[in-house]
């Protein structure tokens, strides 16, 4: 048992996080402003494994969120969980527990999954991550090559206590969503293989049970031009079809070409769709498609994406800590009923890590988006987060 109690961790990540969403005009709801801050904490417990060929394990995840500031009048931004009558919880949260096992390079786990898979990417954009609950089962025996297989049963929301049926997010061709079915089955399987340095190939195939299946495939490929200089190049592809007379029908590829010159780094990429739908995903999870913003996904059936960004990682220029990162995504060749419509959003995110001194490690980000389209209300939105990691162990 001494690995299992000497190898184990326990840390405490804490978040605060502000967000202001300047809805512009909206007499659909009559709310111009959502605004909402509250307190975020996740307490991470990892053992190590058992001694033995077979090692046993376990993890345990608690979180609990607290409300700072909301109300009826400016809830909804996802952040804090919203009753049917309106009201806004004073603090939520849930635990969770996970059993692995583990036998050469291979782990078996049982419990609350935080996945980041592209078939399936938990979102973790606001106070609380998202979880799941299911099986997985991870493998890298075999060299250059990692194998991935898994189930999920049910899903916790970002805002929510509890777990809940999975359920399917896809628009039809009018912009409307398709019809989903609860489901307690999300099935998936991939492997990723490394060519060798800088250059791999990702597959995965994934059903979420009575709405749709899903192939993946995934090229990355970085090119070291010199000490200084650097070309990556990436393509995703997603092929969409239905299940149990769901009416999903999507191909989805998106690709994205970057250079980089020491802490500069340039991209630009297009992704375009096709068939009767857009690309489906389980609904409070976010779509890895290469096109996409920090609030708006850019999925209605047939829309083509383009979009630039631009990082800069301030180290290089004497600044460590500090990064800066700009977006620019449009949308367009799509309708929203009988009309064509087009959309776009502008990100910008600055980062700073405290390096030294008494608030070492403390991370303070700004975001600010602007998102605006033909189809629906405009925003303009603000998040402040600051966050901390205590390693307790």
């Amino acid at each position: 048992m001494a690995s299992f109690a000497n190898d184990s961790h326990l840390t405490l990540q804490t978040r605060n996080f502000y967000v202001n969403q300047d809805l512009r005009d909206n007499p659909s709801s009559g709310k111009h402003k959502l605004e909402e801050w509250g307190q975020g904490f996740m307490l991470r417990f990892n053992s190590g494994y058992t001694e033995g060929p077979v090692g046993i394990g376990v993890d345990a995840l608690g979180l609990q969120g607290m409300k700072l500031d909301s109300g009826r009048g400016t809830s909804g931004t996802g952040a804090l969980p919203v009753s049917k009558e309106g009201d806004v919880a004073d603090k939520f949260g849930s635990f969770g527990m996970t059993a692995k096992v583990r036998a050469g390079k291979s782990v078996l786990t049982v419990g609350t999954q935080e996945p980041v898979l592209p078939v399936a990417f938990r979102a973790d954009n606001r106070l609380l991550p998202q979880t799941f609950e299911g099986a997985q089962i991870v493998s890298k025996d075999l060299e250059k090559v990692t194998l991935i297989a898994g189930q999920f049963r049910s899903t916790r929301l970002r805002d929510s206590t509890g777990n809940e049926d999975m359920t399917m997010l896809a628009f039809t061709k009018g912009g409307g969503l398709a019809a989903s079915t609860a489901s307690e089955r999300f099935n998936y399987a991939g492997f990723t293989y490394d060519f060798r340095s800088g250059f791999n190939l990702t597959y995965y195939y994934a059903k979420l049970e009575d709405n749709y299946n899903q192939q993946y495939v995934e090229f990355n490929h970085t090119l070291r031009l010199s000490d200084d200089w650097r070309f990556t190049s990436e393509a995703r592809y997603f092929h969409s079809d239905e299940e149990n007379n769901s009416g999903i029908n999507n191909r989805t590829l998106g690709s994205m070409f970057s250079l980089g010159f020491k802490g500069h780094t340039l991209g630009a990429g297009y992704q375009n769709q096709s068939g009767r739908t857009g690309m489906p995903f389980i609904g409070g999870a976010v779509p890895w498609a290469r096109a996409w913003g920090i609030y708006h996904h850019f999925l209605y059936a047939g829309e083509d994406t383009w979009q630039v960004e631009y990082s800069f990682d301030l180290a290089t220029v004497g600044v460590p800590g500090l990064t800066l990162m700009n977006r620019y995504v449009r949308g367009d060749n799509f309708k929203v009923g009988n009309a064509q419509a087009n959309e776009y959003e502008f990100n910008t995110d600055l980062t700073y890590v405290v390096q030294s001194g008494a608030f070492k490690d403390i991370s303070l980000r700004w975001r600010n988006i602007k998102y605006r389209g033909n189809h629906t209300v405009d925003r303009d939105e603000n998040r402040l987060i600051i966050g901390y990691t205590f390693k307790l162990w």
